[in-house]
């Protein structure tokens, strides 16, 4: 586990080539090996809420993160569901020259490096929803619909969904919103073979996480996944199957409420960033903070409150 008065890490300046940034991850280009092209996926301490990076971190952030998502893929990968980028998350898979020059040492990776297989990443974000929240929430009062899915009517805020529902959106450039489309939109974005694949995959994952989080007293309300082809299939004469990248089922994708205190029909208690959101919230509502960039920084209370969330929703879905 990660202590809370570790050095928090906000930027990477690694001597490897091809670096790009997320909001959360950082990313390098790693020599290939045997498993083809690689690479080297950094969560930093970096939080974002309403698609802005805060200027405050979150320390230790990035390893509880990585540690959950590494939890969760070898899962997913035992299961058969799909293949994931995943190789290793040993730090001493680092070719020693890229610290050279750079703030950081291998003890600032350990612990929040993934190295995976290179990949061409599907532009579509895969949610699935299995409660009724947040944007979803907003356009069944409006519509009785969600991504143009029909619901049942009379359904409250937070209501568990008759089944899962599998709701693509398009994943867009860094510091513009995704945007909820349709399956059949998706489709002729991307191809429909391709998407019938990520739906069967997306379901199957919701489902195996749903399950074992529930035996630990955790809802999963919704998450969302990322698919990729892997540049170096392992069978060149096989066709084509997209594998899970990126991170998954973590409290930066996913709404995580406690079950022992789940009531539909008002916001839930939650495990995610929620928390960090309803204060954001308050700065809006009181005209100090319009949800554009810059973010505003963030108190001890609020770091302290959301690492807190991030480290239980760790230790209880990864208990025995």
């Amino acid at each position: 586990m990660t202590s809370p008065s570790e050095r928090p890490v906000t930027e990477t300046d690694l001597n490897l080539p091809g670096k790009r940034s997320g909001k959360v991850r950082d990313i390098y280009d790693l020599p290939p090996d045997a498993s083809g092209p690689r690479l080297l996926i950094i969560a930093t301490d970096r939080i974002s809420a309403f698609d802005v990076v805060m200027p405050t971190p979150i320390p230790g952030k990035g390893r509880l993160l990585t540690q959950l998502s590494t939890f969760w893929l070898s899962l997913i990968s035992a299961a058969g569901i799909s293949e994931t980028h995943f190789l290793s998350s040993d730090v001493e898979s680092v070719p020693q020259d890229a610290f050279r020059g750079s703030s950081l040492t291998p003890a600032d990776l350990k612990g929040r490096m993934t190295v995976a297989r290179k990949a061409r990443v599907v532009p579509i974000e895969c949610v699935v929803r299995g409660y009724l929240e947040g944007s979803g929430w907003k356009e069944y009062q409006q519509s009785g619909t969600v991504c143009g899915v029909s619901l049942p009517r009379g359904l409250r805020q937070c209501e568990r969904l008759p089944e899962p529902i599998f709701t693509p959106a398009t994943k867009e450039e860094f510091g513009k919103h995704d945007e909820n489309v349709s399956f059949e939109r998706a489709c002729t974005l991307v191809g429909e073979r391709t998407m019938n694949r990520l739906r069967e995959k997306s379901l199957a994952i919701y489902k195996l996480a749903s399950e074992h989080a529930a035996a630990r007293g955790i809802i999963i309300a919704d998450t969302k996944f990322e698919f990729g082809f892997a540049t170096a299939p392992a069978d060149p004469n096989a066709e084509a199957d997209p594998i899970l990248v990126d991170e998954a089922l973590t409290p930066d994708s996913s709404r995580f409420w406690p079950a022992a205190t789940y009531s539909p029909g008002r916001a839930q208690q939650s495990y995610d960033k929620q928390f960090l959101r309803e204060y954001l919230e308050t700065l809006v509502a009181a005209g100090r903070w319009n949800k554009q960039s810059p973010g505003p920084e963030l108190p001890p209370d609020v770091t302290a409150g959301t690492r807190a969330k991030y480290q239980s929703a760790l230790e209880t879905l990864t208990r025995p």
